[in-house]
This record gives structure tokens, C-alpha cells and sequence, in this order.
């Protein structure tokens, strides 16, 4: 008689911990997100998300994942994703998910909805993507001649202002593989940085964090307060946001990664990509009741 299969939750939990025991970490990153205070949770405006293996599972959302984003959106809970992904394969998206916003290829394009049409803005002038354009096809010639066994990515035709090589989604690249992809993308004046699927180069200091931002102020209207938000991510792309949010969080399958990230968020879900998602979202909307009856019962 086979064994039971492992449950995948627990599965999840053992690669968290297999990762922090290899790699010893500060006492307050990585922490158990039921460890933190649901009147932190309370207080929160919103959410900034990434989007592949964080919300997604194999370039689709999960079903759960969704069902949490329409939660928080009857709650007034405002919900902005960052992506590494092209504008293109971000827009169906942008009009059918309940988002105030999608900032796609890494704080370059925002995508949003306005009555019911798609509104699209940009970091960069026409005439400088023009320019811009030909620098980042050049440099995608240089890789795909350099690097042996480097594919640009399959969504590449839907990109605007960045290059994508596949490591993970399509094809794999091994770790040297990748290192010499970001290397050369760096070499060519790109800024380079590795999701869980793509490494991704650009020209420009935006990224998401100064997509973050941009989001906010331009799609809510509101002033950025780093701390009213909490960030969600789960790969060495979301490192600077790790690093400048208060708060943030790791889906569980950032066990990947936890060797090779510098900034590694305060909390970690128990579930793996759009399951941690809606573990957040749930840990979230119980928060904020609780907190309101006991300042009533308080008063």
C-alpha cells in the first residue's frame, strides 16, 4: 500500500523551514504570518501584490487567489499588482480583475480601468521608448548569441519598454545561466533583476518600487505612506520591496529563492502562490472587523 501524499501546505511549510536552517536569518524576516498583529493588519489602506506564482500558478490565477481579490474589493480594500510581466499580457487583466491598477514591466506602463476602457500611461515619453527600443533589441541579440540555451520570453511581442529571457516557465537556465543573462543585460546598460520565471532588463531607475508609488498617487489619489501598505511577493525581483516596505509578506514557495535574496520580507504564508495569497486576504478582512468592535466596546 502507497504512503498518503504529504499535504501541500505542509509540503510548503518543511521548504520554508529546510531554507531558513541553511541560510540563518534575522529574527524579525521570515516570520510566520500568524505572528502578525491583526491590528497591523487593521490598519492597512491596501495591498501592492506581484503577480506570477503570487497570485498565479502556471501563467494562470488561481481560483482562490480571485475569489480573494473580489473579497477585498466588496471590503474597500484596494488592491494594485506589480509585474514583471509585458503590458500587453497584463491588459485582459487589468480590465477583468477587481485592481485599482496593474504597473507592468517593472514600473514602466500602468494599466488601469476608467469607465468601463482601458487606461494606459507610461514612465517614458514616446520618442524616448523609441530610442530605447533599439538599445533593448540589441542587447536581446547579444544574449540570444552568448548565452547557450537562452530563449526570450513567449510573451516578448507583448512588451513595451523591457526585454524578457525565460529561466523557468517554458525553458530552464541554470543558475550560472542566469547570472550570465543579467550580467550581459547589465553590461549593455540594462537594469536587470530575476522573477520566478524571467530575467528582466530595462533602461531607466524605475521599478517597482517607483511603480508603487506611481500607482497609488496617480490611480488612487492618495499620498504614499509605505507604511498604510503591505506588500506580497515571492521571488529576487520583489527584493526592493522586501527591503523598503514596512511590511511585506512571501507566499510560502519564496523558499526558492531565500538563498539567493539579500531583503527577504517580515512574514511568510503557510500556502504556496495565489492559496498564500487569499491566506493574507482572509488573515486581513478578519483583522479589520475585530479591530473596530473592540475600539467600540473600548469606547
Amino acid at each position: 500500500m502507497l504512503p498518503a501524499a504529504e499535504p501541500a501546505q505542509s509540503v510548503a511549510e518543511d521548504r520554508v523551514k529546510d531554507a531558513v536552517d541553511q541560510a540563518p536569518l534575522p529574527a524579525d524576516r521570515l516570520r510566520p504570518l500568524a505572528e502578525l498583529a491583526p491590528a497591523r493588519l487593521a490598519a492597512l489602506r491596501g495591498l501592492l501584490t506581484d503577480i506570477d506564482d503570487t497570485l498565479t500558478r502556471d501563467g494562470a490565477i488561481e481560483p482562490v487567489a480571485l475569489a480573494a481579490l473580489h473579497r477585498l474589493a466588496d471590503a474597500g480594500v484596494p488592491v494594485v499588482a506589480i509585474t514583471g510581466r509585458p503590458a500587453g499580457w497584463s491588459e485582459p487583466f487589468a480590465l477583468a480583475w477587481p485592481l485599482a491598477a496593474i504597473v507592468a514591466e517593472n514600473g514602466a506602463v500602468m494599466l488601469r480601468r476608467e469607465a468601463g476602457l482601458l487606461q494606459r500611461d507610461f514612465v517614458a515619453d514616446a520618442p524616448t521608448r523609441t530610442l530605447h527600443r533599439q538599445r533593448l533589441q540589441a542587447c536581446a541579440q547579444a544574449v540570444l548569441a552568448e548565452v547557450p540555451g537562452a530563449l526570450l520570453a513567449r510573451d516578448s511581442a507583448g512588451r513595451l519598454t523591457d526585454i524578457a529571457v525565460d529561466h523557468s516557465e517554458f525553458t530552464q537556465l541554470s543558475p550560472d545561466r542566469i547570472e550570465q543573462v543579467a550580467a550581459l543585460m547589465r553590461a549593455h546598460g540594462l537594469t536587470a533583476t530575476v522573477s520566478s520565471i524571467h530575467i528582466n532588463g530595462w533602461i531607466g531607475d524605475h521599478d517597482k518600487w517607483s511603480g508603487a508609488r506611481w500607482a497609488v498617487e496617480q490611480a488612487l489619489r492618495l499620498s504614499f505612506v509605505a507604511e498604510e501598505w503591505l506588500y506580497l511577493g515571492d521571488s529576487t525581483n520583489d527584493q526592493r520591496m522586501f527591503e523598503r516596505m514596512p511590511m511585506s509578506v512571501g507566499v510560502a514557495n519564496i523558499a526558492r529563492f531565500v538563498p539567493q535574496l539579500r531583503s527577504l520580507p517580515g512574514w511568510v504564508t503557510q500556502a504556496e502562490r495565489g492559496a498564500g495569497f487569499a491566506e493574507l486576504a482572509t488573515a486581513l478582512l478578519v483583522a479589520r472587523p475585530t479591530v473596530v468592535r473592540s475600539a467600540g466596546a473600548a469606547a
